[in-house]
Parts: structure tokens; sequence; C-alpha cells
């Protein structure tokens, strides 16, 4: 492939990534808490597989693609920290992005140290970001409760919201390959997974997706991802849950079992492997970007999570092109998911001599 097109292509697969899951979680949003037969009366037989009105609107995006968001920020402002600085920690600066998330939803942190003021950044001061879309109480009680930036949440949770905010790791860690290593991106996935959810299967988890998500990024299919990630996640304690969701995963695409059949063996997606486990098999037997998205939020359970997490897949895999645009042209916050995609691509070549003012003032390193 010549070297513009391959540059087109991964840049793509940026945008496919974060517009995906933000597709995946709004046409999953309306039937979170339903369950198939219930979407089935609704909707009708196929389920949902076009947007319904959802917080006001069609096409919103819930607690999932927002949390996405600030995880890609405190990356980019993690990054420029260490540029200008010479030191910085990507824990410790996208827990303080996470903070800033959970003052969008009208809470306050503990930590000291965060005030609303204008260093806050770009992101914050998206306005449709300060609504309040069903966030895991998980997620809230331990960044409500964290004392310092980056400290790990002292609870044994093993929710999926530590899993579905993580694909922003993937796509950085595939502009940086000398410092980030797949050994490295899984560590990083854990480790942001961990400053909300204690439980080893809600941690590993979210290191396995990051690390798909970084195969995808450079071209892997689905499954040669997957196979990647498990070479390292059974090197970690506690890994036994998130390996068996996998395997399972794999082993149901293979099958012949009705879809809706084999997503129901795998469990509703409330928790990390669960929630890894349909979406891993949404992707492995989708058609197209369409089929895995509807298959993947007509379930019992946890759909918004499940969409966007497949989303993220096929959107890596297949680029943004593939998405419907009916689902493009109604998404809430489109063209601020489409900037943070464009700056986690283009970052590593940002010019600072030239403009370093505007990168701080978007991106502040802290």
């Amino acid at each position: 492939m010549p070297k513009r097109q391959e540059r087109w292509t991964k840049h793509d697969r940026f945008l496919g990534c974060l517009l995906g899951g933000a597709v995946g979680d709004a046409l999953g949003a309306p039937v979170e808490f339903m369950k198939r037969p219930e979407i089935q009366r609704r909707f009708g037989p196929d389920g949902i597989a076009t947007y319904a009105p959802a917080y006001g609107g069609v096409g919103m995006i819930t607690d999932d693609t927002q949390m996405t968001l600030f995880t890609a920020e405190g990356l980019l402002r993690a990054w420029v920290r260490g540029y200008v600085k010479g030191i910085t920690t990507y824990s410790g600066v996208t827990a303080h992005a996470y903070l800033r998330w959970l003052q969008t939803q009208g809470e306050r942190p503990t930590c000291d140290g965060l005030s609303v003021n204008d260093e806050t950044g770009w992101l914050f001061g998206q306005k449709a970001l300060h609504s309040r879309r069903a966030p895991g109480m998980t997620c809230l009680s331990a960044l409500k409760a964290m004392t310092y930036f980056g400290e790990p949440a002292q609870n044994e949770s093993k929710g999926c919201g530590g899993v579905m905010r993580v694909a922003p790791v993937g796509l950085f860690a595939s502009r940086l390959p000398q410092e980030f290593s797949p050994e490295n991106t899984f560590r990083l996935g854990v480790e942001l997974a961990a400053l909300t959810h204690g439980h080893p299967t809600g941690t590993l988890t979210a290191g396995v997706f990051a690390l798909v998500i970084l195969a995808l990024a450079n071209g892997a299919t689905v499954l040669d991802a997957a196979k990647a990630s498990e070479r390292i996640l059974e090197q970690q304690t506690g890994h036994e849950k998130t390996m068996q969701a996998m395997n399972q995963a794999e082993s149901l695409a293979q099958s012949k079992l009705p879809r809706d059949a084999a997503i129901a063996q795998l469990g509703e997606g409330w928790v990390a492997d669960e929630a890894l486990a349909i979406s891993l098999y949404c992707a492995l037997v989708a058609r197209n970007f369409r089929d895995g998205i509807v298959l993947a939020v007509n379930h019992d359970g946890d759909s918004d999570s499940t969409g966007s997490i497949t989303g993220n897949l096929l959107g890596t895999m297949y680029g943004s092109k593939a998405i419907p645009q009916e689902w493009l042209a109604p998404l809430e916050l489109r063209d601020v998911i489409v900037e943070v995609a464009d700056d986690l691509y283009a970052f590593p070549e940002w010019e600072f001599e030239k403009h370093e003012e505007q990168i701080l003032r978007k991106y502040p390193g802290f």
C-alpha cells in the first residue's frame, strides 16, 4: 500500500473507532434497560435498527462516549505535559480528565487541585457534554472518593464502566510505537480502568480491549487481534474470567447457534468480561458495520455499552466510510468526536514551535 494511502486508511480507522463507538452507544441508549422481547414488541421482530428518542433527542450519546472522549483528552494532555515539561504520568493526567467529566455530571470531587477555571481546556467547554446520561454509579463513587490523581479505586467492582471507555488507549498507542509496546498498551488500559474498578476482571478486560484496538488500528483482523491480546492476558494474575469469556465468544462465533441465543449465553454485558465477549462475538460474526451494531444492541442488558464497544471494534476495522450516513447525520457531538479523533491521529506531528499557545490552550498539560 502506498504510504499516502496507508496514512489515509489509518486516519479513517481512528475516525471509524470513535464515531462507530458513539453510533453504537446512541443506537443502544433507548433500549439499555429493556429485555429483548420488550425491544421486539416496541420496534418489531428485528428489534431496534434506527435511532429512537432518548435523553430528549435522537442520536444522543451516553456516559460511554462522554468518558471515551475524556480518556482521549487525558492521554493527549499527558503527552503535551511530557513534551513541554519532560515528565508526565498517563494515569494521573487521565484521572484528572475523569474528574472533569465528573464535574460535567453535576458532582464534586474530593481530590485537591481541581477547580473550574480558564485552564480546564477545550473539551470541558463543550456545553453538550454537561448532561447526565445514566452514568455508572461505580465510576461516580470511585472518582468522588479519589484523593490524588491516579489513585486506584478501592472497590471490587468488575462492571463494564472501565472497559467501555478505553478505546482511545489503543489508538494513542498506535501513534507512539516506540513508547508503547503491546505490553505497555495493555498495562495502560488496565491502569485507567483501575481508577474506578478494583476487580481484576474489570481491569484486565480493559487491557485486552485497548490492545485489540491497537492491533485493529494497525490492520489486524478481529480474531488475530483477540488472539494476540490473549497471549498477554494469560500472563496476568486473575485472568481466568476474562479469558473464559473471550474463548466462549470465539467458539460461539464458529458455531451454528442462532445469534440471539449465542449472545444470551455470553450474558447481558453489565460486567466487563460479558460486555467484551458480546462485543467480540458481534464483531466476529458481523456481515458489515450495520449488521454488527444492530446485533450488539438487541439483547437483554447493557445495550449502549455493548453497542459502543462493538462500534469501536468494527469502526476501527472498517473505517468511518462504513458507518451508515443516517446514523452519522443526527449523531450528537459528531463534530467534537471527529475533532478528537483527528487530534489522536495528528498529535505526534504537532508543530509546537509554531502553535504552542494554541495547543496548550486546547490541551493544557495537567
